[in-house]
């Protein structure tokens, strides 16, 4: 069984690339007809690679490979970062599936599938049911980036009594913002300047502290945990004083150049830095469950999925310019 869809891809030059692919569904993978992606500061990590972008897509399964029972043609679902999952590994079984032995993800196991695209086929196992009423343009950016910083909040000891800061307001911190006050946590944004105080407080904030790396707040109660959404450079060593005894600093955006690390001080107040970027399945249901819930939803910006819609939201998002998420919209 065969289908040929539209992808778009990067390229050596930096430009997408518009292209046609054909895929044969294999066992237990599905054919998705994406009508939502997701832009992620990721798919400019992957611009020169040449495969197909986007890992936070939202579509309707239109074919069924054989051995399918959990979706079926028609169905309305979510597809991420993690392409496939062996599910019989120990990780698997234990609930680590992000941590699959035997895992694909996204930009390491084929070049031919990505949410910017016209169409997908992925594994059935992997794709996440989007709850009746919730929308596709918001269920989209749950994919990656809230699911990023869902998984923070729900596998690290995060209780609701908790002061929970957040240090960047972009496409993962507004996120965060909202799902830890939704979850009943004191939260505690940093920023870098007054312009984003109303809407964070809009967000569910409870308090708002503009900070700079080498600044000492004075009017601030430590954090029990820390959730860096902003630049990926960070100085560790002014983040220490924000921190409360046995406090977790998670860094949650990506950057190849190594960040020095005070360890001495670290130790002095038993502070932890926890990686965490891929979500687990489970982690993944259980968020879109809980937006729906709740009624979160991202704030975004909206683009057509087509080559100038693409590149018109890779640019917005160089610039800095995106609020706060960017949605392509087929």
């Amino acid at each position: 069984m065969s289908v040929a869809f539209e992808v778009f891809r990067g390229s050596k030059e930096g430009k997408i690339v518009a292209d046609t692919t054909t895929r044969t569904l294999g066992p237990n993978e599905v054919y998705i007809e994406t009508t939502h992606s997701g832009l992620c500061g990721t798919d400019e990590h992957y611009l020169k690679s040449g495969i197909v972008l986007g890992h936070e897509g939202v579509g309707i399964v239109r074919q069924i490979g054989p051995n399918v029972n959990n979706v079926k043609a028609g169905d309305r679902v979510g597809f991420g970062y993690t392409h496939y999952v062996c599910g019989t590994c120990e990780k698997c079984l234990t609930g680590w599936d992000q941590y699959c032995e035997n895992k694909k993800e996204y930009g390491t196991h084929d070049h031919d599938v990505g949410s910017l695209s016209g169409g997908a086929v992925w594994d059935a196992g992997c794709v996440v049911p989007i709850p009746e009423g919730y929308e596709s343009a918001d269920a989209a950016p749950l994919m990656c980036a809230g699911a990023t910083v869902w998984t923070c909040l729900t596998e690290y000891g995060v209780r609701p009594t908790d002061r929970v800061g957040v240090m960047g307001i972009g496409g993962l911190g507004h996120l965060a913002i909202k799902l830890a006050s939704a979850m009943g946590c004191h939260v505690v944004v940093f920023s870098s300047s007054e312009a984003k105080r109303e809407e964070a407080f809009s967000f569910g904030a409870s308090e708002y502290h503009v900070f700079r790396a080498g600044q000492e707040l004075k009017d601030c109660k430590p954090v029990n945990h820390l959730l860096l959404c902003g630049s990926a450079n960070v100085d560790y060593s002014s983040l220490i004083p924000l921190m409360d005894i046995h406090g977790s600093i998670y860094p949650l955006t990506v950057d190849f150049a190594p960040s020095p690390v005070p360890l001495l001080y670290m130790n002095v107040k038993g502070i932890r830095i926890q990686g965490s970027l891929v979500a687990s399945r489970q982690s993944l249901r259980s968020l879109v469950q809980f937006a729906a819930d709740k009624k979160i939803v991202p704030t975004s910006m909206q683009f057509p999925l087509t080559q100038e819609g693409v590149e018109e939201a890779m640019e917005t998002l160089r610039q800095g310019k995106m609020r706060y998420r960017g949605v392509l919209v087929r």
